[in-house]
């Protein structure tokens, strides 16, 4: 009777082993026989002049769609099946030749049942996820044939990025309020030449918390790509996070350090982000964590005239001034003296080596996270000022400045006042940017030129954007 049951269960496992087999292989075949029939279903093997156009000889219509990067897929999809079959045969040589001790032995059903867990239903599902995710190019229309297919999708490896550009279909294949069937999640089209940091970035276990990442996050951002993809993980906070500072000191007062997550800095406390420490890990805004020197600014005579005070420039429109921008690098103390004027600025930042974007955060003010390279995400005609220091000076792009101080003239509304803050330049390249500046024809209402050492000079101006009415 027991070598029954040990017959019994040797044969139902060898069942078991051969029905995954044929499994496999049925999958393959399915696999082979959907690439063929949709290249067949698409004209590939038909001699029409028209398709073979489309697919070989005009660049323009396919040009979103990577054949190599297709090729990739299906061929990851066949290897994982492959390696899956592989294991399987090798685990039946295996008992093939441990026959005797199976015999002697059982195997519990809940080891029986991790087995099929770990070892087949999840690779599996993997290969099947993998196969789902295969976007072969669409051929619509009869007579005029085009080719049209999702951009990038087939460009990533990742299944979280593949999910996250898929275009999500409406519920019922109604019409969203924004007039469109589908949504498109977006990601900059620097992503594809970042390819590698992107998968990086957006590997991670859905649900959990992320990893410690905001670096990798950041380095995409300031090379283009952008916006990044939103992710399912949560983000981390300090272990040792405190409740801020009440209002009336925040504003004036280095942060509590424990707030901060200070694991891709060279320093690790405010401290040794002192002006006078050269080994920081910055090196703008010299003593900007130093409030001693920051309550200074902006309120103080100054004996170069290229340095506006905060009341000068709000007596020019009295009572005009609510809301703006400061874009620059910083921790917030221009959006800081702004609010003692009752004035809400919204301050840019990026954590270039310092927790920039968390101690503006924590003194109370609103840091906003963009890039040099990025539209702001404000309406026509929003601001009543853009102030800007320390961020642009004469290393930047003439091109690019001019996209940049459209969108500001964009943003600002008519009557709003553009502050330009010690911007400084080599003197030979003065008239280039004075250009730049002077093209949009603003008021002047202040205009400053000085000295900065022997062969840059700075430049402060307070210019008013013209109504510009139609």
């Amino acid at each position: 009777m027991g070598e029954s049951i040990i017959c019994f269960r040797k044969c139902r496992l060898g069942r078991v082993m051969g029905c995954i087999q044929f499994v496999l292989g049925s999958l393959v075949i399915l696999v082979s026989l959907s690439s063929l029939f949709r290249f067949y279903s698409a004209g590939f093997f038909l001699h029409d002049e028209d398709i073979c156009r489309h697919f070989y000889g005009v660049k323009d219509v396919y040009d979103s769609f990577d054949i190599r990067a297709l090729s990739s897929r299906v061929d990851e999809v066949l290897d994982k099946m492959e390696s899956l079959q592989d294991k399987f045969e090798l685990i039946v040589q295996e008992m093939e030749k441990n026959k005797d001790e199976l015999q002697k032995g059982s195997i519990p059903k809940l080891e029986y049942k991790r087995f099929l867990e770990e070892e087949v239903i999840k690779p599996l599902y993997s290969a099947h996820i993998a196969l789902r995710q295969i976007r072969m190019p669409r051929v619509e229309g009869i007579g005029n044939v085009t080719i049209k297919e999702d951009p990038l999708i087939n460009n990533f490896v990742i299944e979280e990025i593949r999910k996250y550009i898929t275009p999500k279909e409406n519920r019922h294949k109604k019409v969203n309020i924004f007039g469109t069937q589908k949504i498109y999640n977006t990601i900059g089209h620097a992503c594809v030449s970042m390819k590698k940091e992107l998968e990086e970035y957006m590997d991670y276990d859905i649900g959990s918390y992320c990893k410690d990442d905001w670096n990798i996050a950041q380095k995409l951002m300031i090379n283009g790509c952008d916006p990044l993809p939103r992710r399912r993980c949560l983000a981390r906070a300090s272990k040792l996070y405190q409740k801020p500072y009440p209002m009336n000191e925040s504003l004036w007062r280095i942060p509590d350090g424990r707030n901060v997550r200070w694991n891709n800095y060279l320093c690790r406390n405010y401290e040794c982000l002192s002006g006078k420490n050269p080994k920081r890990g910055y090196t703008k805004c010299t003593g900007c964590f130093e409030m001693e020197k920051e309550e200074l600014k902006w309120v103080t005579n100054s004996s170069l005239p290229v340095d506006f005070l905060i009341r000068d420039v709000l007596a020019v429109k009295p009572g005009e001034i609510r809301i703006g921008l400061d874009f620059g690098i910083g921790t917030g103390t221009f959006a800081a003296r702004m609010r003692e004027q009752n004035v809400t600025i919204i301050s840019t930042a990026l954590n270039l080596g310092a927790p920039f974007s968390e101690t503006i955060a924590l003194r109370g003010l609103i840091p906003l996270y963009v890039t040099l390279n990025q539209r702001l995400p404000f309406f026509d005609n929003t601001m009543d000022t853009i102030h800007t220091a320390g961020f642009m000076d004469g290393w930047i792009d003439l091109q690019l400045l001019d996209f940049i101080l459209f969108d500001w003239d964009r943003v600002l509304r008519p009557g709003g006042l553009l502050w330009i803050d010690r911007f400084f330049c080599n003197r030979t390249d003065l008239d280039d940017f004075m250009y730049m500046l002077l093209q949009f024809r603003y008021k002047k209402h202040k205009w400053s030129i000085a000295p900065k050492g022997k062969d840059e000079v700075y430049l402060s101006a307070l210019l008013e954007k013209p109504p510009r009415s139609l």
